[in-house]
């Protein structure tokens, strides 16, 4: 496991476009989500303790605010040969055990991760109804064995901020996490 943060891109960029398989079978896009007064694209995967730390408050965020209107996807890029607990297979079955109320889709290639400049699980990219980046970073300053409690606090204020259409805080600090397990020679630049 490499300690990675993610990278700060620049807010009001624009949401690359996306078309991804998700564990029910259906090919889910970004334009599904043209509508959407907010989109939050999560990359996540199945077994990165980073991740593990925030599913259940993860899971329950995103229920809370998709009652509100907001969209959320997750993506796993993670190398599935070389990290077999995040197949597609085990990505269903991750869903299914613990109540994802969201697409949770398989890029495969790793471009989708390249294309949004991922660099760890979990990785925030939240988006406004023009689907220009809003907020970029942590759910909370929660981490294994830190002691501060889950709450999504950072995300739910830029989300709040969002969804009633106020200015989100530039005052945004990154996610951190395992790197994206990339596979041999597909690393990125950044």
């Amino acid at each position: 496991m490499a300690l990675t943060p993610s990278i700060m891109h620049e807010l009001g960029s624009s949401a690359p476009a996306f078309a991804l398989p998700a564990t029910d079978g259906r090919m889910v896009r970004l334009d599904d989500f043209a509508a959407t007064p907010a989109l939050l694209v999560a990359f996540m995967c199945n077994h990165c303790p980073y991740v593990k730390h925030i599913r259940d408050g993860f899971v329950a965020f995103a229920r809370e605010y998709q009652a509100r209107g907001m969209a959320v996807v997750a993506i796993s890029s993670n190398d599935a040969s070389a990290h077999p607990d995040d197949s597609p297979e085990m990505m269903k079955v991750e869903a299914d055990q613990y109540g994802f109320n969201f697409p949770y889709l398989h890029d495969e290639t790793q471009e989708i991760a390249k294309a949004y400049r991922a660099a760890c699980t979990p990785d925030f990219f939240l988006y406004d109804n023009r689907k220009g980046l809003a907020y970029r970073g942590q759910f909370d300053g929660s981490r294994p064995g830190n002691g501060v409690p889950v709450t999504g606090a950072s995300l739910r204020d830029a989300a709040d901020a969002v969804l009633d259409g106020e200015t989100v805080s530039t005052d945004q600090f990154p996610s951190i996490g395992c790197n994206i397990k990339w596979r041999p020679g597909n690393e990125p630049a950044y």
